[in-house]
């Protein structure tokens, strides 16, 4: 970077003007970037509130620096979605580097952890819980995206207005359907030291499971006030956390159930592949307690022993750098599969050919999480105590729906169970999968009733017109007896039909 460049730099005042844009106030001065609110020069408003941002580039600075002001710039561009800043402009490398991008109101979860701290008083559960969600959401979009964040730490996480967790920093990222720049020209370890995942330590990127180990890193801190790790700023330093296990939080909170344990040492597991396939399956677990299998991990209250730790070092010994993995062909892999079972005039035919299809799907899907949900309607509850028979009827669908599984393989696979009420029953189910970012709905062709195949607008229907994931229509098969003369002019009739 030539001396004019670095001169202009130090002029960034309140007032100058650069490419159209009026520079505002600094709103962040850090050892990486300065942030400069901005407006357009010729007073036309923007859509939204803008910012600028500056890499720090002096004489000193690495080549990391340049690599990452390249990498978010790219990463900016090609990012959407509620979750990510909306990208506006981009100077020129060789003559004046900055980002323009949406500014998004709000706290980071750094000031939130830090307000809990100042008072030293814990976050609340809930809020722990509730927080780790919505993070667990913005970050699977963005690997839906194919896209890794690959740097997720508290100061990169904005919890806005709107309660949404918005991602920042794209610097340290990777594309799959882009060349990893980082990857190319560093070949160490790149991230933040008390985030980074074990991975990434001998030089892995692209695993959407290493963003995993981030939020549980987080997640831990928010509960306890503790780094599990520490902040080790030596390699060795960070290798440690290849082998070594941090105190289970419950230890440093009394009050902080095994479940929520559970979930944050699995996101923490050294191997990759022990942690949660997807930061959807992560999210699915946050967001119905009751329904995590809490193992050893959920009630540990001291580290694992110490032969243990010792193969854990062995094998860590031996890693090293493997290629980049692609994180949507990961997530598809591993989809959440919701089948929607009905629950009253329903025959067994029905239910036969409803699993039947659901087996087959999961036969394709290994490791794939099972929802399985009934709706009942809403005002079917008539008693002197209305509570205790509302309990009795979920337990009773409950019990149903477990039975109903008990004809599947689920050896890989974790199942949930869920009754959910509403007077609307396909916008029941089209909620449900929209919140718990399910991939694949299995139901009926006349799931909710058989009457209602008499109608246009029945339930399935009014699900498949407005799902927002695949959907496969069970066809009940025809009795035994009418095959012969109904194949004839539909062959599909011996199958169950999917659509």
């Amino acid at each position: 970077m030539n001396s004019s460049t670095n001169a202009f730099m130090h002029r960034l005042v309140e007032g100058a003007k650069l490419d159209g844009f009026l520079i505002g106030a600094c709103l962040h001065a850090g050892s990486m970037a300065q942030i400069y609110a901005v407006s357009f020069a010729d007073g036309h408003d923007a859509p939204f509130p803008m910012v600028m941002k500056v890499p720090r580039m002096t004489q000193g600075d690495g080549g990391e620096t340049i690599v990452s002001f390249e990498v978010e710039h790219q990463m900016l561009q090609v990012l959407h979605g509620p979750h990510v800043p909306r990208f506006v402009a981009a100077g020129d490398l060789s003559r004046i580097p900055y980002l323009v991008m949406e500014h998004i109101s709000g706290m980071t979860l750094e000031t939130m952890i830090e307000s809990y701290s100042d008072v030293r008083e814990t976050v609340p559960l809930e809020a722990i819980v509730r927080t780790a969600e919505i993070i667990a959401q913005a970050v699977h979009s963005l690997h839906q995206q194919n896209a890794c964040h690959l740097d997720l730490k508290p100061a990169n996480v904005m919890l806005d207005l709107h309660g949404r967790a918005v991602l920042l920093d794209f610097g340290l990222s990777c594309h799959a359907d882009y060349p990893d720049l980082l990857a190319e020209e560093m070949r160490k370890a790149v991230g933040s030291p008390a985030w980074i995942a074990p991975e990434q330590v001998v030089g892995v990127r692209g695993d959407p499971r290493s963003d995993l180990f981030a939020i549980g890193v987080m997640l831990y801190e928010m509960a306890t006030g503790e780094l599990p790790f520490g902040a080790p700023q030596t390699a060795s330093g960070m290798r440690q956390r290849l082998w070594m296990d941090p105190a289970p939080p419950r230890t440093l909170r009394a009050d902080l159930p095994e479940w929520l344990q559970e979930v944050i040492l699995r996101c923490l597991e050294a191997q990759a592949e022990q942690r949660y396939p997807s930061a959807a399956h992560l999210a699915f677990d946050l967001r119905h307690p009751e329904q995590v299998v809490v193992t050893e991990r959920g009630r540990a209250m001291q580290r694992r022993g110490f032969w243990s730790q010792i193969k854990r070092w062995l094998r860590a010994a031996g890693l090293e750098y493997q290629p980049s993995a692609l994180p949507t062909q990961q997530i598809a892999q591993v989809p959440i599969v919701m089948v929607a079972v009905p629950n009253h005039d329903v025959s067994d035919a029905t239910l036969y050919a409803l699993r039947q299809a659901t087996a087959r799907s999961l036969g394709t899907r290994p490791g794939a999480r099972l929802a399985v949900t009934t709706v009942i309607k809403s005002g079917n509850i008539s008693s002197t105590d209305a509570r205790n028979s509302e309990t009795a009827l979920h337990r009773q669908h409950l019990s149903m729906l477990k039975k109903w599984v008990q004809g599947l393989d689920l050896a890989n696979h974790q199942a949930s169970f869920h009754v959910l009420e509403a007077g609307d029953v396909a916008q029941a189910l089209l909620r449900y999968a929209a919140g718990n970012q399910v991939d694949l709905i299995i139901m009926g062709a006349a799931t909710h009733g058989l009457q209602a195949q008499r109608f246009m607008a029945t339930v399935p229907i009014k699900v498949a017109m407005s799902a927002p994931c695949t959907i496969i229509l069970v066809k009940e098969p025809l009795p035994f007896e009418q095959l012969g003369r109904e194949q004839a002019d539909n062959p599909a009739l011996l199958n169950n039909t999917e659509q």
